[in-house]
């Protein structure tokens, strides 16, 4: 036998009322799972800085960025660095750096009895001599810095090339934003100075 139609009627509300606030907790779950995401993007610090070269091509210059254990001869103040796993340029290798000043050393100096020497090692993790790119990451070291994934690329452009260095990181303790932008920034200038110079001695002067 059929039930009472008003029995009937009820029923068929507590089930569309069901299913309804069930699609709203649904929906506050999704939502609020893309502001965490959302958040926790923002929470990254991320930069860029480039520095041209003038006179040397993109081709040139790329075999002095390819040669991942040779960082130590154009990056200011780093006085090591050294392979601790793989062959240099393929991916999957690590280079240990040491002896790099930074612009929150002496902020630390002053906690510390001596001097400490900063360390990180990095791994590469793909390249692409085709583009001319490269990323790596930090994956050990005692200056603070978690998530680090930098991107490095060469590009060409008319009289010479430039170099474009992007890097996202995690806030680091100890420094501000404008504190890694001028450590990398500095360090990419100077970079690709002793570059240029290096390319146009190798080059000789040029013919009257």
């Amino acid at each position: 036998m059929l039930g009472h139609p008003c029995k009937r009627k009820k029923e068929t509300t507590k089930t569309f009322i069901v299913s309804f606030l069930s699609c709203v907790v649904v929906l506050e779950t999704w939502e609020f799972l893309q502001n965490r995401m959302a958040n926790e993007k923002q929470l990254k610090w991320e930069g860029k800085a480039s520095a041209e070269l003038n006179g040397p091509e993109a081709e040139q210059v790329w075999p002095l960025l390819e040669d991942f254990f040779g960082l130590h001869k154009w990056f200011p103040t780093l006085t090591t660095c050294l392979g601790v796993e793989g062959i240099s340029g393929q991916p999957g290798c690590v280079r240990y750096c040491a002896g790099f000043k930074t612009p929150v050393d002496h902020k630390r100096e002053q906690d510390q009895d001596q001097e400490k020497v900063n360390w990180t090692k990095q791994k590469l993790l793909s390249i692409d001599p085709a583009q001319l790119i490269f990323s790596y990451s930090i994956i050990d070291g005692n200056v603070g810095f978690n998530s680090y994934i930098s991107t490095v690329q060469v590009v060409p452009k008319e009289g010479g090339c430039s170099i474009v260095w992007k890097y996202e990181v995690e806030p680091v303790e100890g420094w501000k934003m404008e504190d890694l932008d001028m450590f990398i920034g500095t360090g990419l200038q100077v970079m690709a100075s002793r570059m240029e110079a290096s390319l146009q001695l190798q080059v000789g002067p040029l013919e009257p």
